[in-house]
């Protein structure tokens, strides 16, 4: 292990329990032991992934955040003897790691619960909410402070929460917290004064307009988590450890509208200067520990941060509230591993906390301390498999019913909480696989064939593995992109599979092998109806250098691709133009709203034109000729045009018994449908 790395392998204490080193396994929706958005038990997939990390060296370990009261069938958390039994059969095997574990406890996400179609539905019809209520109370589970609109959709507002329902959600934290404790659990985390939910809504002025005790000023906005700490403490003892999960400053503007880092703003949540007050508050009130970010729903990528956010993004916050308390605090949000460690050896962080990294491989601490860095699988920061909860005009959460009952995730590790269906199994026949195209779903199928036994061979047309993803990870900020591609090709060298370069296959038969896998990918959709079209630059052409452009640039097509292209051309120091033909960016599924919501301000924010619900009609000299929504034209002047209207699938050949078709040859979906295929089409021959 590097010199530099060993503050992060010193031990601290949260009150009286020590922690064996100073990183922190923080909580993500999916990696639950009680069961996520089902009815609540022992579960044993958040089980395994919890014990997975403990063995790779994690100190301190959090699953995924537990409502005492489960939004789905509205069970108390406290009310299930049987799973708490389970739980205290499973921890001495746990404790054998040398791992902590605290189980996080929410009160809930009162106007941020994500909100589908089918949930306005359900509420908006009088007879569907009716038999819907003993599954889904929606009505309960969003209330919030006060009556508020709702993060995702403008159909299914929040009301006020009660006060007999505050008192029974304090009491619900207490009984948990004993639950857990007798089943040998080494403390709880409150979630959360934190991310704009239900607690934290309390305590903002902009959400809270209450009269009575639990709203107006200070003590009473922040008096709902200061009773849970002290119904736990009461209940559990003063030694029971209890952390709370924290926001230093909202960095909120307004309903549904974040502030961007650096931009200047008028904060109408949590402040510095309340938070300065609150930290030293709720320590008095009992709190252990400080587990903190940054950021509410409304300005998400505080907390989420996509790849577009600075790394180490919330540290200087957490390191400036370091000061103002007397307990540990962690700092998380997209932390670079050498930066923590200088923090925690400067005393500005107590420890550091990661979480989408542990679902990308959850041996990675292992491998650091082995001095194997160049092994770890890197997180790419999409969100496309953990947390891809999409929200564009118009719509609220659209995601499949199968994601969002299956969080935590991992686009780039197709095995993570998907054990049952994706695992390796060695082969007792091996097969000489020819694997046409050496991309991303070319490699991935590859590793997965050679790990069974299998003896895999590439064919890539060009000098180098990589395909589209290459102009894909090209822009400046994708740093993370580009490391998934070099861990990639190592994996190809490390495990010996053969590959030939510079080897164009002009048809399935003219190769010898048991079996082919056809990984050709896609090409771009060529605007040919449009006067001019061939005076475009397209995307790839961009990303990979091949053409340059202006300083002015329109670029074709709003949605994910165009819109990072814009923000690449804008961090150039160019003038982007955006056209695109739906009512939004990035309108499409997939795009966590963490990440789509940054561009869409961002771009807001620098003043990037952006035409929506308008076509290109015409490409000319100087500038584009579109209409827009009412049929007008509209003459934008740019000295240059890229487009980015999309892909089409390319297979080289059609499926059959002994052909098999991966990736966007099969259909053009993201990095996420690419290696996910890839692995299940490796793991069946």
């Amino acid at each position: 292990m590097k010199k530099n790395l060993e503050p992060l392998f010193t031990p601290w204490k949260i009150g009286n329990c020590e922690i064996k080193n100073r990183i922190v396994l923080t909580s993500m929706g999916g990696t639950d032991l009680f069961g996520w958005m089902e009815k609540n038990h022992f579960d044993k997939a958040g089980a395994r992934f919890i014990m997975e990390v403990a063995k790779n060296n994690a100190g301190l370990v959090l699953p995924g955040c537990q409502p005492v009261y489960n939004p789905m069938f509205g069970q108390w958390l406290h009310k299930n003897d049987k799973m708490y039994r389970d739980l205290a059969k499973w921890m001495p095997e746990f404790h054998k790691t040398g791992a902590k574990l605290f189980v996080q406890l929410t009160a809930g996400f009162g106007r941020s619960f994500t909100v589908s179609k089918m949930m306005e539905t359900l509420y908006n019809n009088p007879a569907l909410r009716v038999l819907s209520k003993p599954v889904m109370d929606l009505d309960k589970i969003t209330a919030s402070a006060s009556a508020a609109p709702n993060r995702w959709s403008d159909k299914l507002p929040s009301r006020e929460l009660t006060v007999a329902e505050i008192h029974q959600f304090v009491d619900a934290f207490a009984q948990s917290a004993k639950k857990l404790q007798e089943a040998g659990v080494d403390g709880v985390e409150i979630h959360a004064v934190h991310e704009g939910y239900l607690l934290d809504q309390f305590t903002f002025r902009y959400v809270n307009h209450r009269t009575d005790e639990y709203g107006g000023s200070f003590e009473n906005r922040y008096r709902f988590a200061v009773e849970i700490v002290q119904a736990i403490k009461k209940t559990c003892g003063d030694d029971f450890p209890v952390s709370l999960r924290y926001s230093i400053v909202s960095k909120t503007k307004g309903f549904r509208q974040g502030a961007l880092p650096g931009e200047e703003y008028e904060e109408v949540g949590r402040d510095m200067a309340e938070s300065e007050r609150a930290v030293k508050y709720l320590q008095e009130a009992g709190y252990d520990m400080l587990n903190c970010d940054n950021g509410t729903y409304d300005a998400w990528y505080w907390a989420h941060p996509p790849i577009y956010m600075p790394e180490n993004c919330n540290l200087e916050d957490v390191a400036h509230i370091r000061q103002y308390c007397d307990i540990p605090v962690v700092c998380a949000g997209r932390m670079d591993i050498n930066v923590a460690a200088e923090a925690v050896q400067d005393g500005r962080i107590d420890a550091v906390g990661f979480a989408r990294q542990f679902l990308a491989d959850p041996a990675w601490i292992t491998k650091l301390m082995a001095d194997k860095e160049d092994e770890i699988r890197p997180c790419i920061l999409c969100h496309n498999g953990c947390f891809n909860m999409c929200h564009y005009k118009g719509v609220p959460n659209d995601q499949a019913l199968s994601d969002s009952l299956g969080l935590a995730r991992c686009a780039v590790n197709a095995e993570m909480m998907q054990w049952h269906k994706h695992y390796i199994e060695k082969t007792s026949h091996p097969k000489r696989v020819a694997i046409i195209g050496g991309g991303i779903g070319g490699m991935e199928a590859a590793r997965v064939l050679k790990l069974r036994g299998h003896n895999p061979v590439i064919y890539e047309k060009s000098d180098v593995l990589g395909g589209t993803f290459i102009p894909a990870s090209a822009e400046s900020y994708k740093g993370k992109l580009r490391d998934l591609l070099t861990w990639y090709r190592q994996e190809m060298k490390r495990l010996g599979i053969t590959v030939h370069f510079n080897y164009e296959v002009s048809s399935v038969e003219s190769l010898s092998a048991d079996e082919i896998i056809i990984a050709t990918g896609a090409t771009p959709r060529i605007l040919r109806s449009v006067p001019g079209y061939e005076k475009m630059v397209e995307a790839c052409e961009f990303l990979n250098g091949e053409k340059e452009v202006g300083d002015t640039v329109a670029v074709i097509g709003g949605g994910l691709t165009g819109s990072e292209i814009a923000y690449e051309l804008a961090l150039l120091g160019k003038k982007p133009v955006i056209v695109e033909m739906k009512d939004d960016l990035v309108s499409q599924t997939g795009v966590c709203l963490a990440n789509s919501s940054f561009l869409r301000e961002w771009f807001a924010l620098h003043e990037v034109p952006v035409y929506l619900e308008t076509t290109l009609s015409e490409v000319t000299d100087g500038a584009i000729i579109c209409k827009n929504k009412a049929g007008e034209t509209i003459e934008i002047q740019c000295d240059s045009v890229i487009s980015s209207a999309g892909y089409i699938p390319a297979p080289l050949g059609e499926a059959s018994k002994h052909v098999h078709l991966v990736g966007d040859c099969l259909k053009v979906g993201n990095l996420r449908s690419v290696i996910w295929r890839a692995y299940e089409v490796a793991m069946k021959l």
